[in-house]
C-alpha cells in the first residue's frame, strides 16, 4: 500500500501539474483514483462469482435438469423466459396513455403537478448534493469541522430507496409478466452505480455549474453509445445540436476564472470524473434501451437495476468496512443524516414523476420541464453558494441551452413527420 501511495502521489502532480487541495491531502485512501479501484475491487468479488456461476449453470442445461426449491430462482436470475415483444419507437418506454374525456383544466393541473415534481425533486436534490460534497458538518469555532467523503455510500442511500419505491409499485400495482433473465441488469446496475460515484466525486474538484453543463454534453457519447451498442443512425440536426452543446460547454469551462474557493476550481481530476460519468451514464441508457426489447414497465426496469446496485455497493461497503465509518458519521451529526435521507426521497420520487411524466405527456414535454430545471439548478447554486460566471461563460452557458431547446423541437417536428409516412417507410432512429 505505501509503494501504491507513492505511485498517486506522483501521479496528479507530474501528469497534471494541478496542486492537491490541502482538504484533499488528508490521506491519499481518500484520492478519487485509488477509491475507484477500490470500489471495483468490491464490485468485481461479486461479479467473478456470479459470472461463473452463470456460466456453470449454462453449460450444465439446467433449464431443462434443474429440480428443487431453487429452481424458479435460478432459472428467473440465469435464463427468464426469453419472451421479448416488439420494440418500442421511444425504445424504452411503454406506449403514452392518451386522455380521454378529461377537461383542459384537468390536463394543465395534470401538468402544473408533473412539472412542479421534477422541479422540487431534482432542484432540491442538486442543492444537497453540492453541500453534502463540498461543505463541513459540526464546524465550530473551535473546530473546522468534518468533511463526508465516501460517495460511495451515498449511492448505496439512494438506490435502496429507490429499490424500495420501485418494489412497493410493482407488488401494488399491475406489471407485465417478467421476462428477461435477472443478470442482466447487473451490467446497467454497474454502469449506473459508477457514474452516480462519479458524479458525487467530481464536485470535490470542480463546481456544480460546471457539472450541470457537462451533463448536458452527454449528449455526444450517447449517440457514439447508440452507434456502438444498438447500430442507430442519426440525422444532421442531431449532430449539429450536438456540436453546439459541445461549443458552449468549452467556452463555459475556458472562460471560468479560478477563484478562491476551491470547490469552483476546474481541476483536471474534476474533468476525468466528469468524463467518466457522462460514458458510464451513455452505456447505462443504451442496455436500458437494449432490455427494453423484453415485455417489462419501466419501473420494473428501475426495481432490477436497484436490486443489483444495493448487492454490489453494500458488499464494496462491507468490505471496506466503510459502512459502519458511514453510519458513524451520520451519528455524529444528525444535520448529515437528514440531507442524505432527504437526497434519496428525491432522488427517488423524482424517478417517479419522470415515469408519470413521460405516461402522460410524452418525452418532449418532459425534455423541456428537464432542461428548464438545469438552468434553475445553475441559478440556484450560483445565488446559493456564491459561483461566479463570466460574460463569456453566461453566453457559453445559453449556447448550450439554446441547443437543448432546437433539439427537442426538431424531434417534434422529426415524429409528427414519421407519422405521416406511408407504410413500409421507417424512421431514422433517434436518441
Amino acid at each position: 500500500r505505501f509503494c501504491l501511495s507513492l505511485v498517486l502521489a506522483s501521479f496528479p502532480t507530474m501528469a497534471t501539474g494541478e496542486e492537491i487541495p490541502p482538504v484533499l491531502q488528508d490521506s491519499w485512501g481518500d484520492f478519487w483514483l485509488f477509491r475507484f479501484f477500490v470500489n471495483a475491487a468490491g464490485y468485481a468479488s461479486i461479479v467473478v462469482p456470479g459470472f461463473l456461476l452463470i456460466q456453470y449453470f449454462k453449460r450444465r442445461n439446467y433449464l431443462e435438469t434443474g429440480r428443487g426449491i431453487c429452481f424458479p430462482v435460478i432459472k428467473s436470475c440465469v435464463f427468464g423466459s426469453e419472451v421479448k415483444s416488439v420494440h418500442q419507437e421511444d425504445g424504452s418506454l411503454p406506449p403514452r396513455v392518451e386522455p380521454t374525456e378529461s377537461s383542459t383544466a384537468r390536463q394543465v393541473f395534470k401538468l402544473l403537478f408533473c412539472a412542479a415534481g421534477l422541479q422540487i425533486s431534482y432542484l432540491t436534490w442538486g442543492v444537497l448534493q453540492e453541500r453534502v460534497m463540498t461543505r463541513t458538518y459540526g464546524a465550530t469555532e473551535t473546530d473546522p469541522g468534518e468533511k463526508f467523503k465516501d460517495s460511495q455510500f451515498l449511492v448505496f442511500m439512494n438506490r435502496i430507496l429507490a429499490f424500495t419505491v420501485a418494489g412497493l409499485y410493482c407488488a401494488l400495482t399491475k406489471q407485465p409478466r417478467h421476462g428477461a433473465p435477472m443478470y442482466k441488469y447487473s451490467f446497467a446496475s454497474l454502469s449506473n452505480i459508477l457514474s452516480s460515484w462519479c458524479q458525487y466525486e467530481a464536485l470535490k474538484y470542480i463546481s456544480f455549474p460546471t457539472q450541470v453543463l457537462a451533463k448536458a454534453s452527454k449528449v455526444i457519447p450517447v449517440m457514439m453509445m447508440g452507434k456502438l451498442v444498438s447500430r442507430k443512425s442519426y440525422e444532421y440536426w442531431e449532430y449539429l445540436t450536438a456540436a453546439l452543446i459541445s461549443v458552449g460547454v468549452s467556452m463555459f469551462l475556458l472562460s471560468s476564472a479560478p477563484n478562491r474557493h476551491m470547490s469552483t476550481v476546474t481541476t483536471f481530476s474534476g474533468i476525468v470524473l466528469l468524463a467518466g460519468y457522462i460514458i458510464f451514464d451513455s452505456f447505462t441508457s443504451n442496455w436500458q434501451d437494449a432490455l427494453f426489447t423484453y415485455k417489462m414497465s419501466p419501473v420494473q426496469m428501475m426495481f432490477g437495476v436497484n436490486v443489483f446496485s444495493c448487492l454490489f455497493t453494500v458488499g464494496s461497503l462491507l468490505e471496506q468496512g466503510a459502512l459502519l465509518e458511514s453510519l458513524h458519521f451520520m451519528a455524529r451529526h444528525s444535520e448529515f443524516t437528514a440531507h442524505a435521507v432527504l437526497l434519496s426521497v428525491c432522488s427517488a420520487c423524482g424517478q417517479l414523476f419522470i415515469f408519470y411524466t413521460i405516461n402522460q405527456f410524452g418525452a418532449a414535454v418532459f425534455t423541456i420541464i428537464m432542461t428548464l430545471r438545469q438552468a434553475f439548478a445553475i441559478l440556484l447554486s450560483c445565488l446559493i453558494y456564491g459561483h461566479t460566471v463570466t460574460v463569456v461563460g453566461g453566453l457559453g452557458v445559453a449556447v448550450v441551452f439554446m441547443a437543448l431547446f432546437l433539439r427537442v423541437y426538431a424531434r417534434s417536428r422529426m415524429k409528427k413527420r414519421s407519422k405521416k409516412l406511408p407504410p413500409g417507410e421507417t424512421p431514422v432512429q433517434k436518441v
